[in-house]
């Protein structure tokens, strides 16, 4: 028998206006984004609500954002659909692990919020210390793209990573500006189509050391439990068993690839029938579709999401 899982999408999933229907429509919601302003100290809802779009953009707000209005989702959907409450499994794509160690019960959601705006302004320091660029290459396999940043990287003398790997033809690079730049040329030469990405920090790079080193207090000080439902991990694809583990890949997850494409399959594989994507945005959904196109999908954003469900 099939199972349901549920995922978490990360930065770049955020919307001015997202979760302002689930707030309006469901108490159990507004409560999640009155936690995270009285945790914060500001008013993040209104910056999901109302925006401006130019810092809810803004890395150390948008994490905090996206993990509150994914947990608000979450919350109405065990409140209304109790029957579905309880998933196979759980995984987040990169920020979105955090909302997949909450729904876990491995981390408590204040500590979440603390920690992923901590993220996110060690990651925009990082990237002013050491700036970096990103680009999607499409229609290559994942070896090909391997190869291509290892011979970038070899070339150009700078850094050139794998970030993402999201499904089959779409991997995401990082790096430093030339490198990532030379990367792409070999791409195109290759057969595939690169594509600059609007950022200026190298995410899931080395070039995020001094970020890693710095989250390893915050993380170190952070209290974690042994998650009650099977998280897959982004770093190895496999299960966070206890509060080491976890610990580990939140650090190990700021310089190392996302291996998303292999997460899907392993849960997959574990029984799981239906994917539903849990948060702002459909970007998860789309991947997923590339990757196992027999599963089934679906979306809770908005309150006509439940019904269906």
């Amino acid at each position: 028998m099939s199972c349901d899982s549920f995922v978490f999408p990360g930065q770049g999933s955020q919307q001015v206006g997202m979760g302002i229907a689930l707030a309006d429509t469901y108490p159990v919601a507004r409560r999640v984004f009155d936690q995270a302003d009285e945790v914060l100290g500001y008013r993040l809802s209104e910056l999901c609500f109302s925006g401006p779009a130019d810092d809810l953009t803004d890395t150390r707000n948008a994490q905090p954002a996206i993990l509150t209005t994914s947990i608000a989702a979450l919350h109405v959907l065990r409140a209304e659909r109790p029957d579905l409450a309880e998933p196979c499994f759980v995984a987040g794509h990169s920020l979105g692990e955090y909302s997949a160690l909450v729904a876990a019960g491995a981390l408590d959601f204040a500590d979440a919020v603390q920690l992923t705006r901590v993220r996110g302004e060690l990651m925009a320091e990082a990237g002013r210390a050491a700036p970096g660029s990103m680009a999607a290459i499409l229609k290559l396999d994942d070896s090909q793209v391997a190869d291509i940043c290892a011979e970038a990287a070899r070339q150009s003398g700078d850094v050139v990573q794998v970030a993402n790997y999201n499904s089959p033809g779409q991997v995401v690079i990082t790096g430093g500006e030339a490198g990532v730049a030379l990367a792409g040329e070999l791409a195109t030469a290759a057969g595939g189509r690169p594509r600059i990405l609007a950022v200026s920090i190298a995410s899931h790079s080395v070039l995020m050391k001094q970020a890693a080193d710095a989250f390893t207090r915050h993380v170190a000080a952070t209290r974690f439990q042994t998650p009650r439902i099977p998280v897959i991990g982004n770093v190895e694809a496999s299960p966070l068993r206890d509060a080491d583990a976890i610990r580990h890949e939140l650090v190990a997850q700021l310089t190392s690839s996302v291996r998303w494409t292999d997460s899907i399959r392993r849960i997959r594989t574990g029984g799981a029938g239906r994917f539903i994507e849990i948060g702002p945005g459909q970007v998860l959904t789309g991947l997923i579709k590339r990757i196992e196109p027999d599963a089934a999908t679906a979306n809770v954003a908005a309150p006509g999401d439940l019904a269906a469900l």
